[in-house]
C-alpha cells in the first residue's frame, strides 16, 4: 500500500566511515522534516590508517544495511533516493570496487563526494537551518573533518582533514598528547582558517552533537534541545575541556548518550577544543543539520530555498492544524501598530507567533496552555535560537492564558533579556488572545477593526454596522494587553 504524505517523500543514503544511515523526508517542503531515521553501524573505516582498505568485518555489514535502506525507500515510493558516500569509501583503495558492486546488486547510482563536495554539502546544512549563517562550519564524521567557510547564504573555502574519529584515535594510538599534536599540525595547513576569528563556529556532526549534549548537561542549560544550542567561545573552551578529559564512568552518567558514541567522545570534544583555540570565534553554535540536510537543501528549487524556514514551517503548522490558517498574516498587521520599533528579529519571532497562535485549539481546555507551551518549547524547529524559542514558547503559553508556576516555564522566563523583553513576550501574547477572541478567529473581521496607542490608551476601533464585533468578551484581553504596552487606559470605540 503506498504511504500516504503530502508530498512524495526523499530519501538520502549516507554511506559514512562509521556508520550508515537512511533518513527519509518529507519531500518538497523547506524544512526537512525527517519520517523516517534509521542508521547501522558498520564501522568501514576502522584500522583504514594502517592497511589502507575498507575494515574487511564492515564491508557484508555495510552490505546488507544499504540493500535494506534501498528496499525501504523503494518501498516507501520516495520521488528521489540519493545516496552518498564520504571519506572511508573515497580514500580506500578498494572503495571503488565496494560501490561498483553495490550499484550492481542494487541497480543504484552511488556519488562519492570528493573532501570540498562533503565540505559544501556540510555548510549547506547548516544554511538549511540557518540562512544567516556567517563564519565556519565544522562537521566531523568517523574518517574526516571539514571546514567550510559560510556567509551570505553559499559556502566559500574549504578544507578536509583526516581527523575523523576513527582515523584520529587509529592515527594517535588513543594518546591524549599525540592526537592533540595532529590535530594542530593539520590547523596549520589551513591559511584561511583566520577568517573565523570573531565569527561564529557551527558544528555539526554526531559525535559533536553527542558533545552538545554533555555541553547541555555541564552547564545546566535550561532548553535540552541540541540544535542552534549556542555558548560563548571562552565558555565552550572551557567546558569541552572538562568533556575531552571525562572517564568513560562519567560520560555514561549522562542521559541520552548513546553507549556506542562513548569511546570516541574524548577524541571528537579535544578536535573541537583545538578548532576554537585556532579559529577563536566568538560563539560556538551546534547544528544538528549537517550533509544529509545539505543535499536535501541543494537539491529544492530556487524560490523554497529562499524561504525563512522558521516561517515556512509555522505556515505549514498552521495549513495542517490551524482551524483558519490564513488568519495569521491577518493578524501581524493588525497588531503593528502596537510595536512601531521592532527590529527585523522581533518582527520575525511575532510573525512566527502570528501563524501558530490557533495550532493547539484542539487540546483540552484545561491543557491548552501548557501543551501548547511545552510543544512550542520542543517543537523540531529551524533558524530558531534557544532565546528566541523561549520568547516564542511563553507568547503561546499567555496567548492561552498560562500560568508562570511551572518549572518549565521559569526556566524559559530565566532566558529573556530583562523586564523590557518580558513585557514584549507579554503584549504580543495578549494581542494574539485578543484577536481571536474578537472575531472567533474568522478571517476578515479583524480587518473592520482598528487597534492602536493614542496618548496613555490604547484604543479599539469597532464599526457600528457589524454586529459581529459588538462584545465584552475581550474586554479582559484588552485590559491585560493595555496593561502589557504600560497604557493607563483603555477603551472600545464604536464609529
Amino acid at each position: 500500500m503506498p504511504m500516504r504524505s503530502r508530498h512524495k517523500p526523499v530519501a538520502v543514503i549516507d554511506i559514512g566511515s562509521n556508520s550508515i544511515r537512511l533518513v527519509v523526508y518529507d519531500g518538497n517542503a523547506r524544512t526537512p522534516l525527517p519520517m523516517f531515521n534509521e542508521k547501522a553501524v558498520c564501522a568501514l573505516g576502522q584500522g583504514m590508517g594502517a592497511s589502507g582498505r575498507l575494515n574487511p568485518d564492515g564491508v557484508p555489514m555495510a552490505r546488507q544495511a544499504v540493500g535494506r535502506f534501498v528496499r525501504l525507500a523503494r518501498a516507501m515510493e520516495c520521488d528521489r533516493l540519493d545516496i552518498l558516500a564520504t571519506a572511508a569509501v573515497r580514500d580506500a583503495v578498494d572503495g571503488q570496487d565496494f560501490v561498483r558492486q553495490l550499484e550492481r546488486e542494487l541497480d543504484v547510482a552511488i556519488a562519492i563526494l570528493s573532501g570540498s563536495e562533503e565540505a559544501e554539502r556540510a555548510a549547506l546544512g547548516v544554511l538549511c537551518g540557518i540562512p544567516d549563517a556567517a563564519g565556519l562550519v565544522a562537521d566531523l564524521g568517523g574518517g574526516s573533518c571539514e571546514l567550510v567557510e559560510v556567509g551570505a547564504g553559499r559556502a566559500g573555502d574549504s578544507a578536509t582533514m583526516p581527523l575523523g574519529v576513527l582515523r584520529l584515535a587509529e592515527a594517535s594510538g588513543g594518546n591524549r598528547e599525540a592526537a592533540a599534536k595532529l590535530i594542530e599540525r593539520r590547523l596549520a595547513e589551513i591559511p584561511w582558517l583566520d577568517r573565523g576569528r570573531g565569527r561564529a563556529l557551527y558544528a555539526c556532526g554526531g559525535a559533536w552533537r553527542a558533545v552538545a549534549r554533555l555541553c547541555i548537561a555541564q552547564a545546566n542549560h535550561p532548553i535540552r534541545i541540541l540544535d542552534n544550542y549556542s555558548l560563548d567561545c571562552a565558555e565552550a573552551e572551557r567546558i569541552i575541556d572538562l568533556i575531552s578529559r571525562m572517564s568513560r564512568k562519567s560520560l555514561e552518567k549522562v542521559p541520552g548518550i548513546s553507549k556506542k558514541r562513548l569511546a570516541s567522545l574524548p577524541m571528537a570534544a579535544l578536535l573541537l577544543e583545538r578548532i576554537l583555540q585556532a579559529v577563536r570565534p566568538s560563539r560556538l553554535v551546534f547544528s544538528v543539520y549537517g550533509m544529509r540536510e545539505g543535499q536535501f537543501f541543494k537539491r529544492l528549487p530556487p524560490r523554497l530555498q529562499a524561504e525563512d524556514p522558521l516561517l515556512s514551517a509555522c505556515r505549514q503548522m498552521a495549513r495542517s492544524a490551524g482551524r483558519f490558517p490564513e488568519h495569521g498574516h491577518e493578524i501581524m498587521d493588525w497588531m503593528s501598530p502596537l510595536f512601531p520599533d521592532e527590529g527585523a528579529a522581533e518582527r520575525r519571532i511575532r510573525f512566527a507567533a502570528c501563524l501558530i497562535g490557533d495550532i493547539f485549539w484542539n487540546e483540552h481546555p484545561d491543557y491548552r496552555a501548557s501543551q501548547g507551551f511545552l510543544r512550542t518549547l520542543r517543537l523540531p524547529f529551524v533558524g530558531l535560537g534557544h532565546q528566541d524559542r523561549a520568547r516564542l514558547a511563553l507568547i503561546i503559553l499567555t496567548r492561552y492564558q498560562g500560568d508562570d508556576s511551572h518549572h518549565v516555564v521559569q526556566d524559559a522566563l530565566a532566558m529573556l533579556q530583562g523586564d523590557g523583553d518580558l513585557r514584549r513576550v507579554r503584549a504580543v501574547g495578549h494581542a494574539l488572545r485578543l484577536a481571536h477572541t474578537l472575531t472567533g478567529g474568522v478571517p476578515d473581521l479583524l480587518r473592520r477593526t482598528a487597534l492602536g496607542p493614542a496618548g496613555d490608551a490604547l484604543i479599539l476601533q469597532v464599526p457600528a454596522d457589524d454586529l459581529a464585533l459588538h462584545t465584552d468578551v475581550g474586554n479582559r484581553s484588552l485590559a491585560r494587553l493595555a496593561r502589557a504596552l504600560g497604557c493607563e487606559q483603555h477603551t472600545v470605540r464604536v464609529v
